[in-house]
């Protein structure tokens, strides 16, 4: 994606199956489980770059030893932060300690047996230690203190606070963490309490009940109760003070969560290949946790998924597919491709099939797998027009070379240069140096012969390609200039986990705006706000994405076509053709993953709709601010 913006986070859990001991006398070192994380933390980089966070569990800790290790970095090096502490202070242990995992536990801060990683991008608000993940809820009975991180954002929080209200808590903050910890530590604090409750009428002494709370607790009704008004998409971990663990997803599936396991170990993480990578397995070999299901992974080493709540249809996030996901799994790298392949036929009838004077790019590294998918299309395209030229006809041998030869002008085009810094304050001169984001490469492109065609994964707010990639191609003075977006046009706020709530910054619907003004109806946008108002008024179940009705009033090419207007330079005098890919082959590349509500306003939870009106209320008023 060639525009900047915030999306889902990424988790990862390890959880050590066999004494901690076994792991040393194995592998020759203390750090099995911490070498794992690590890795699996840095492999899903790309998923957080805000701050990162651990904890660990120690199980079987006598009193008076900490049994619960947290820390948490909110720089831009955070896991390298993060662990370069640790192996340090690991390192500096004592060598004839090295190979006791009795003296580690008590001695040393980050080993244990259940570990816990978490990779934050901030959807919003400030960007401290205090809010990267994991949150921690103290208590000094062990089987109450809960240590949870997560992948979400949920679109009722309001509604989540008020029901923690109504059970009787004062919530020291309004944040959906807070919100999503304080709600299952509740339930937590109820099951602890009615399992003390019975073993203490059957005579047990209050040490001994301690056993049998952490033998008898029963984490999937926790959840239940905890989960069963939760609206968003979430994957979120858990970890209990005695060692109980557990991964929650929500029923459509929204946001992904991927798990293995053999005798050793449970690892869990939010992408498949990472997990790959850092134990060595094949594809086939690891499982997606079901949506509306938990993975619970209790002291003893049971291990199990159980369902929490009923699963719905499912709508894991297409951008996931596009964008978001390493290209490294397999199924994502067959679908990016796909998605490029099937835009060649509408980039060939762009370029009139000029395969001779038409130059094939892409922007950013992350569109390079579609580019692939895009130029294979094209070379089919190219084949068969080969085969029409040839067979039947008397070709001479200089024609035929010349036809042979005939291939996709591949080039690269734009380099991203630098990263812009913010410290310049003034217009005039922070444009000028977003301009250089991207810059060029000359002496490739024939002036006012050649077509430049150059993909990207998704267009957002269309400011980039704007102010600096289309400015700086028109340095090369093209006869035209074709951007194509592997992903559709993105129309509508999301609230499951990527920063995109603001309505207004989205270029489809600036050029929808536009469109409305140009045709004389520009009071439906006052009709639609009056709508959004009343709609918003109703109970959730019954809310619907009025603003749906404003796109349906102008075809997908018109909106298309407003966009190529609006990214193009005053400046710049060749002819500016915008792309899109199309829903119906969306969903032919991603056919598991219809998840889509940024591009067709189909939420697939109540709240979606209501964070829709939401948005555009706020677009309506002037307010720059989320929707949820």
């Amino acid at each position: 994606m060639s525009e900047s913006i915030k999306h889902e986070c990424g988790i990862a859990l390890v959880r050590l199956l066999k004494p901690y001991q076994f792991y040393i006398d194995k592998y020759q070192t203390p750090s099995y489980g911490l070498n794992k994380l690590y890795l699996l933390m840095e492999k899903q980089h790309n998923r957080g770059q805000d701050g990162a966070g651990m904890a660990v569990i120690k199980m079987d800790m006598k009193p008076g030893h900490d049994f619960i290790f947290r820390v948490r970095n909110a720089t831009n090096q955070a896991i390298k932060q993060i662990f370069e502490k640790i192996f340090k202070k690991l390192g500096k242990s004592k060598i004839s300690k090295y190979t006791d995992a009795t003296w580690l536990k008590e001695n040393i801060d980050a080993v244990g047996e259940v570990y816990l990683g978490h990779l934050r991008y901030g959807t919003h608000g400030e960007n401290t230690e205090k809010v990267c993940h994991p949150f921690y809820r103290k208590s000094n009975w062990i089987t109450r203190n809960l240590v949870l991180a997560g992948n979400f954002n949920m679109t009722n929080n309001d509604e989540l606070m008020d029901k923690l209200i109504e059970l009787g808590q004062h919530p020291r903050q309004s944040s959906d963490t807070i919100t999503v910890l304080e709600k299952i530590g509740h339930f937590l604090d109820v099951e602890v309490q009615t399992l003390f409750d019975k073993y203490k009428k059957l005579g047990y002494a209050n040490a001994d009940i301690t056993f049998k709370i952490q033998e008898n607790l029963n984490l999937s009704n926790i959840l239940y109760q905890a989960a069963k008004n939760f609206d968003g998409g979430y994957s979120m971990v858990g970890m209990l003070g005695h060692g109980d663990a557990f991964v929650l997803r929500d029923p459509n599936g929204i946001r992904p969560a991927f798990y293995y396991q053999d005798d050793e170990v449970v690892v869990v993480a939010s992408e498949r290949p990472c997990i790959q990578t850092a134990f060595n397995v094949a594809t086939e070999k690891i499982k997606e946790l079901t949506p509306g299901h938990a993975l619970i992974i209790k002291k003893n080493g049971e291990v199990g998924e159980k369902r929490i709540l009923d699963e719905q249809p499912r709508k894991a996030c297409s951008f996931e597919r596009i964008y978001f996901s390493r290209g490294t799994d397999a199924d994502i790298y067959k679908e990016r491709k796909e998605l490029g392949y099937l835009l060649a036929p509408l980039v060939l009838k762009a370029v009139n099939y000029d395969y001779d004077n038409t130059v094939f790019s892409f922007i950013p590294n992350t569109a390079e797998i579609a580019f692939y998918g895009l130029i294979k299309g094209v070379e089919e395209h190219i084949n068969k027009s080969k085969i029409d030229q040839i067979i039947g006809k008397k070709v001479d041998d200089i024609t035929l070379e010349k036809i042979l030869n005939l291939r996709p002008r591949v080039e690269k085009l734009a380099v991203k240069d630098v990263k812009l810094r913010t410290f310049i304050t003034e217009d005039a001169a922070r444009d000028e140096m977003v301009s250089h984001v991207y810059d060029v490469t000359y002496g490739i492109i024939r002036e006012k012969v050649d077509t430049i065609v150059i993909i990207d994964d998704s267009i957002v707010r269309g400011t980039t390609l704007k102010q600096s990639i289309i400015h700086n191609l028109a340095r090369l003075n093209p006869k035209k200039i074709v951007i194509v977006s592997s992903a559709p046009q993105i129309r509508y706020p999301d609230c499951y986990g990527i920063d995109m709530s603001k309505q207004g910054e989205f270029v489809a619907f600036k050029a929808l705006v536009e469109l409305l003004k140009e045709s004389n109806k520009e009071g439906e946008i006052k009709k639609t706000y009056e709508k959004c108002l009343l709609e918003n008024k109703k109970s959730n179940e019954q809310i619907t994405n009025q603003v749906q009705a404003l796109y349906n009033q102008f075809s997908y090419d018109a909106v298309s076509k407003k966009i190529g207007s609006i990214i193009k330079p005053e400046h710049v005098t060749c002819e500016i053709e915008v792309i899109y890919q199309t829903i119906e082959n969306l969903h032919k590349a991603c056919p598991n993953n219809l998840g889509d509500w940024y591009f067709t306003g189909n939420y697939p939870t109540v709240g979606g709709n209501k964070v829709a009106n939401k948005a555009f209320i706020n677009f309506y008023e002037g307010k720059n601010t989320r929707a949820y």
